[in-house]
């Protein structure tokens, strides 16, 4: 297991019954969505999280195995400065990486708590296009956007 908090969890796609389908939100002029739909948005997102756990051991694996590389007393400034930067890059894509795997994670609990496709802001459908391009989408794309303008 990664070394992070977050709980892993994985929703069984045979399931989801015709009742969690209809309670996603939708936008105006949205068709409801089927439970073919919804157990393939929870198929990409229990993929996503094996996926991204194994991402996230890798990654941690690798950044501790630089954090724990000596410097050698030979090493330069730029040997240093390129090992510093290593470290950074690496540090980024293991924080990026388990960012993308909390986000799959509450997607899938807010499918088993019936808040799939509710926007987190207005209440809100989420858009069905949206979710099912990006399941991990917690805001309508008007509240995302005038997140993004602050």
């Amino acid at each position: 297991m990664p070394n992070t908090d977050v709980t892993i969890i994985v929703v069984d796609p045979a399931d989801v019954k015709a009742a969690d389908a209809k309670r996603v939100p939708l936008r105006d002029g949205e068709e409801q969505w089927k439970v073919s739909e919804l157990r393939d948005v929870i198929k990409t997102l229990n993929s996503d999280v094996e996926r991204l756990v194994a991402e996230v051991q890798a990654t941690e694996s690798e950044l501790d195995d630089l954090l724990h590389t000596s410097e050698g007393a030979g090493d330069d400034q730029a040997d240093a400065g390129s090992t510093a930067l290593e470290r950074e890059q690496e540090m980024s894509i293991v924080n990026n990486t388990r960012d993308m795997l909390e986000q799959s994670v509450d997607a899938l609990r807010r499918i088993k708590a019936g808040k799939f496709g509710e926007c987190q802001v207005c209440g809100e459908g989420v858009g069905k296009a949206r979710l099912q391009a990006f399941p991990r989408a917690t805001y309508c794309v008007t509240c995302k956007q005038r997140e993004e303008r602050r």
